[in-house]
């Protein structure tokens, strides 16, 4: 069972920490109206930004929520030469009675916590954490938007701001939070998409970087998203380094496999694959559900051999932005096969609208994932 865990969602008075320099320029009300009726995912922000900074000489000071604008970088930084930097991804969630909420952010903080120790990151504490993505939302609430599947998508991250070209963990740091608010991460909505599996590109490998969400991983991942897409698919999926025989992860997004007989398999966590919390949700639900649920190493072979046989009943992939989304074909070399009839099969389907349903407030959270922010 995956190890994410989730610090108790109680409201903190931190956020209250975080002095408030209002924006000399914020969006009119007819700008941000505009912007909330189909926002596209990441292109719009939010007017404000949260922040911290960090020294080894003073530690962690001067928390306040900011004019969100450009960031005035040294030719030196470090994180220009040596990519020393980590970031999160969680959304915010407007309520039908109109109150703001997160779900799991306490699970985000202790990942972020965890990847600031492999890229050699000062630790910033959960509390902190939290209390930024509180400050930053009860300053730009009018930005969360409401609808079907709309949200306030917030960007944490963290990076080396040390003006020095040498080869050592940065003594000086910044954290933010910039916030997006976003709909549907597929415009066209939710549908079954084409996996190109890569087999001489690898997104990490043992002892490496692959269990921290750090752009270096990302960086890794694009020229075999370039492949997938001259190939006709729309998303990559990765095998393990070593062996090149085990499904890893997507470009962003973990696996799941459902059998014919009703069990669900998902990679094991290797150190190289990411610990997603919506995979450490789906893993919970579905347990909930009744279901057998299998952390476990999966050859490509044995997808594909259960893909043709009938054994292999559905695929599907989930993260933060997409939530959970159907595979409806996986392709590779010397193969190309339809997963199941090629739409969302019932497991998928059903795992998805309960996740949401809990995200957005329709269904009793019965886990206490849910925070709430306003």
């Amino acid at each position: 069972m995956s190890s994410t865990t989730d610090t108790p969602q109680t409201s903190t008075d931190a956020a209250g920490a975080f002095v408030v320099h209002p924006s000399a320029a914020p969006a009119t009300d007819e700008v941000r109206t505009a912007a909330l009726a189909a926002p596209k995912f990441g292109t719009v922000f939010t007017d404000h930004m949260a922040r911290i900074s960090w020294s080894q000489q003073a530690g962690w000071h001067d928390r306040r929520v900011e004019a969100y604008g450009p960031l005035q970088l040294d030719p030196a930084c470090a994180v220009l030469h040596y990519a020393q930097e980590i970031f999160e991804g969680l959304k915010a969630y407007r309520h039908a009675d109109g109150s703001v909420w997160t779900f799991r952010a306490g699970a985000n903080a202790a990942r972020f916590a965890s990847s600031a120790r492999r890229l050699a990151l000062p630790v910033l504490p959960e509390q902190d954490f939290l209390a930024a993505i509180e400050a930053l939302v009860r300053t730009d609430v009018d930005w969360v938007p409401s609808g079907d599947e709309m949200s306030l998508y917030l960007r944490p991250f963290m990076y080396a701001s040390e003006n020095f070209i040498g080869v050592r963990a940065t003594l000086e740091a910044e954290f933010l939070v910039i916030a997006s608010p976003v709909g549907p991460y597929f415009a066209s909505g939710v549908h079954p998409v084409s996996i190109w599996v890569a087999e001489d590109y690898h997104r990490a490998g043992a002892g490496g970087t692959g269990a921290a969400k750090c752009g270096g991983n990302y960086a890794a991942s694009l020229v075999a998203q370039q492949e997938a897409y001259t190939q006709g698919c729309e998303q990559v999926c990765f095998l393990d380094s070593e062996t090149n025989t085990y499904l890893e992860e997507l470009g962003g997004m973990n696996v799941f496999v459902v059998g014919a007989d009703g069990r669900v398999l998902t990679p094991e966590l290797t150190g190289s694959i990411l610990e997603g919390v919506t995979r450490s949700s789906i893993i919970q639900l579905l347990t909930d559900a009744g279901r057998t649920v299998e952390e476990r190493r999966i050859s490509l072979a044995e997808v594909r051999a259960g893909l043709e046989t009938g054994e292999v009943a559905e695929v599907f992939a989930c993260g933060t932005a997409a939530v959970v989304t159907p595979i409806g074909r996986l392709a590779g070399n010397g193969f190309d096969l339809t997963v199941g009839d090629g739409t969302a099969g019932a497991v998928t389907t059903a795992i998805r609208a309960e996740l949401t349903d809990i995200q957005y407030g329709r269904l009793a959270d019965r886990h206490g994932w849910m925070h709430r922010l306003v």
